[in-house]
C-alpha cells in the first residue's frame, strides 16, 4: 500500500506518517508549510520524516489543482488517502475567513476530484471535527445527531467536507470516511491548542487566560490513540450496498473538566498556574464527549491514555524541545 497524507507536517498528520513508516509503508506526503503558527515547528516535524526509509514529500498548496495534478501523474500508485490538511482554528476563523474557505472547501474538493482520478485509490480517510456539534446539547455527542447548527466558520466548513465527501461517495462510489477529532494533545502539538499555551505561560511565568469562568469541559484525546484509530479506519474502507460513506467520532470517551486538565499540568511542571477568568469566547461551546461507540463496533477503536499519563508526557516533550 502507499499512502498520501496531506497536512504530513501538521501534529495529527506528522504522528500518522511516523506510526506507517515504521510498519514498513510507503508515505507521500503532502504540506504548504503555512505560518498560521511557527514554521520552524513544521520543519522539525518534517526534518524527523525526511529521515525515514519510504517517505517522499512534496511542498504543495492542496488548493492548487496544476500542483496537484502533478502529484498525481508522479504517484499514481496511491492506494488509501489520509487528508489531515486544513486551515485548523476556531478563533483564527473568525478573524481570518478566506484562509478557511481556501484550504477547508476549495482544497477539500481538489482532493476529493484527485482521489477520484487514481486509478488505484481504495479509501479517502479526512478530518472533520468535534466542532460541527455546535450548539447540541445532548450528551455524549453521536454521529446520529443533527449538526445543522454550527457556532463558528471552521465548523461550518467541516460540516461541508462531509456533505461534500458523501456526493463524491454516491456520484462515484469513492469509498471515504470522516473523523470527527475531539480535542487532540500530546508531544508535537499545535502552538495554537489549550495544553501548548497553557505550558508555554506557567512557564514564562504569565498568566494563563480561562473562559466561561473556567467551566469547561472537553473530551481530551491523546495523539496516539488519534493514530490508532485513523490507521485501523484507513485499513478498512466501507463497502457494502449503497453509498460507501462513513463518518465516526475519535474522542477518549471521557469529558474532563478544563480545571482538572490545568491542575495535572501544574502537577507536571511542579508550578501553579496565574489564572485569568474570562467570559465564553464568539464560537466556542462548553462542553465536548465523544460518543464512540460506532468506531468501537467496527474498528475495534479503544483508547488506552489518561490525562493523568498524557499530561505528563506532553510536558516532557515540551521541555525536551525547548531545552527548558
Amino acid at each position: 500500500m502507499t499512502y498520501l497524507v496531506t497536512g504530513a507536517a501538521g501534529f495529527i498528520g506528522f504522528h500518522t506518517c511516523l506510526r506507517l513508516l515504521g510498519q514498513g509503508e510507503p508515505v507521500v506526503g503532502l504540506d504548504n508549510i503555512n505560518d498560521y503558527y511557527d514554521p520552524a515547528l513544521k520543519e522539525a516535524r518534517l526534518a524527523i520524516l525526511n529521515q525515514q526509509a519510504g517517505f517522499t514529500f512534496h511542498k504543495v498548496d492542496l488548493a492548487d489543482r496544476e500542483a496537484m495534478a502533478g502529484v498525481a501523474v508522479h504517484h499514481p500508485d496511491i492506494t488509501r488517502i489520509i487528508h489531515l490538511a486544513a486551515q485548523a482554528g476556531v478563533r483564527y476563523s473568525l478573524v481570518n475567513p478566506y484562509a478557511y474557505t481556501r484550504s477547508n472547501i476549495e482544497g477539500h474538493l481538489v482532493m476529493l476530484e484527485f482521489a477520484r482520478r487514481l486509478q488505484r485509490c481504495e479509501h479517502f480517510v479526512y478530518a472533520s471535527s468535534s466542532s460541527v456539534y455546535g450548539t447540541n446539547t445532548k450528551l455524549p455527542f453521536s454521529v446520529d445527531d443533527r449538526v445543522d447548527t454550527p457556532v463558528s466558520l471552521y465548523a461550518a466548513t467541516k460540516k461541508a467536507n462531509e456533505l461534500m465527501a458523501h456526493s463524491y461517495s454516491h456520484l462515484f462510489q469513492i469509498p471515504t470516511t470522516g473523523l470527527r477529532f475531539f480535542t487532540v494533545y500530546g508531544p508535537w502539538g499545535r502552538p495554537d491548542m489549550s495544553a501548548f499555551l497553557f505550558v508555554k505561560a506557567i512557564l514564562a511565568g504569565q498568566p494563563i487566560h480561562v473562559f466561561n469562568g473556567g467551566d469547561m469541559r472537553r473530551d481530551f484525546t491523546y495523539i496516539d490513540d488519534i493514530v490508532s484509530g485513523v490507521l485501523a479506519v484507513a485499513a478498512g474502507a466501507p463497502h457494502g450496498d449503497g453509498t460507501p460513506y462513513r463518518l465516526y467520532n475519535i474522542g477518549n470517551h471521557q469529558s474532563e473538566p478544563l480545571m482538572r486538565f490545568i491542575g495535572l499540568i501544574e502537577q507536571a511542571l511542579g508550578r501553579k498556574a496565574e489564572i485569568i477568568l474570562e467570559p465564553m469566547q464568539p464560537g466556542d461551546v462548553k462542553e465536548t464527549f465523544a460518543d464512540i461507540e460506532a468506531i468501537e463496533r467496527d474498528y475495534g477503536f479503544a483508547p488506552t491514555t489518561t490525562i493523568e499519563q498524557g499530561i505528563p508526557r506532553f510536558v516532557q516533550w515540551y521541555r525536551e524541545y525547548h531545552k527548558i
